[in-house]
């Protein structure tokens, strides 16, 4: 890591020691990420164009779409490859929450990769079957979150959210919980993931707002005036928060509409599954719920569609997610995409006004 051996440096030139702080490494991996995303941008799209990754487009989605069918997809590995420099340069590798954080997010960005390349290579909107991803998104988050637990102490108490001084250990079910929290919010933004920058945005409102736990929570002085859970070294995942909101900014750039490409599963997932290991490790799980908003209902007007379809042969939306049910409805592309970010900055503010509620 760069920035230990500039630190080692402050004993002869005194400059150096700003590396020590977080949130110096916090705006160098901003902006090293950022740039890096938009320089190497238009190489990597053009590879994907050549390589023939283009997106499969529903038959059943709105026609308007159609016109989208090609447009470069995986876009996400730009977002992921953005954050692999500041990680090296700017971030402590050997921290046990940085591990566990990146072994999710590359784990579940594998599964999407899986899941995009089948439905390039077979041209259709299948990929993987849901059954096999879910598998393989609870295995990777169980078997990290058992890792931290048994080996890096990490706490399995729940705390909630609007309450003080109530919070429940939940030993070992934790990991249950923990899985279902990252996998459920990484499959929310891979269903939230279908207009121009409408999952990006609220993406990286998540996560500057999940780096502001991660600092407070890891800053003993601060977590105990705030009387939320101090955890340590979680400090260290505020860089990481930032690097991938760099990607995220980076990867906009390309995607805002019209897109000239699509992030595909393996930016949904990997990025969804980011954001839930950001709540697991910061203890705000339930929290998530309310700061997701927009990921929460998009997935639950899906479960409600499917289920009354079921039962009762009727549909509730014109379409679901609920994105395309306003699209159907008439809104424009562009004002459901803006609409959508507003109401995740909104929530985002809600959910950091529970550091003083609680």
């Amino acid at each position: 890591m760069l920035y230990q051996w500039l630190y080692s440096l402050a004993d002869q030139y005194s400059v150096f020691n700003v590396f020590r702080y977080i949130t110096v490494r916090t705006f160098i991996s901003l902006f090293t990420g950022f740039f890096l995303c938009l320089i190497w941008g238009p190489y990597f799209i053009e590879k994907l164009r050549q390589k023939h990754f283009g997106q499969s487009i529903r038959d059943d989605g709105p026609q308007t779409h159609k016109k989208k069918a090609g447009t470069p997809t995986m876009g996400g590995w730009l977002i992921l490859l953005s954050t692999l420099v500041p990680l090296i340069l700017w971030i402590d590798l050997f921290n046990p929450l940085v591990i566990a954080t990146v072994v999710i997010t590359w784990g579940f960005g594998l599964i999407g990769y899986a899941d995009d390349y089948l439905k390039v290579s077979k041209k259709n909107t299948k990929g993987l079957s849901g059954k096999l991803r879910l598998l393989g998104e609870f295995l990777i988050s169980g078997v990290v979150l058992f890792m931290l637990i048994k080996f890096a102490n990490f706490s399995t108490v729940l705390s909630l959210p609007f309450v003080k001084h109530v919070s429940i250990d939940l030993g070992y079910f934790y990991i249950l919980l923990g899985s279902l929290v990252i996998t459920g919010t990484a499959n929310a933004v891979n269903l939230t993931d279908g207009l121009d920058g409408l999952a990006i945005v609220p993406v990286i409102i998540s996560a500057a707002t999940l780096g502001i736990f991660a600092y407070v929570t890891g800053h003993a002085s601060i977590a105990n005036y705030l009387q939320i859970p101090h955890i340590v070294g979680a400090g260290e995942l505020t860089p990481l928060a930032a690097a991938m909101i760099a990607g995220g900014l980076g990867f906009l750039w390309f995607n805002t509409y019209p897109a000239q490409v699509f992030m595909g599963d393996v930016g949904s997932l990997s990025l969804g599954g980011f954001l839930g290991t950001m709540a697991v490790i910061t203890k705000n799980e339930l929290l998530m719920v309310v700061l997701g908003g927009v990921f929460v209902v998009e997935a639950l007007s899906v479960i409600t569609q499917v289920a009354s379809f079921k039962l009762t042969g009727k549909r509730v939306f014109k379409m679901a997610p609920l994105h395309h049910h306003f699209e159907l409805g008439g809104l424009t592309e562009t004002k459901i995409i803006v609409r959508f970010w507003i109401i995740s900055i909104l929530l985002a503010a809600l959910s950091l006004a529970t550091l003083k509620l609680r």
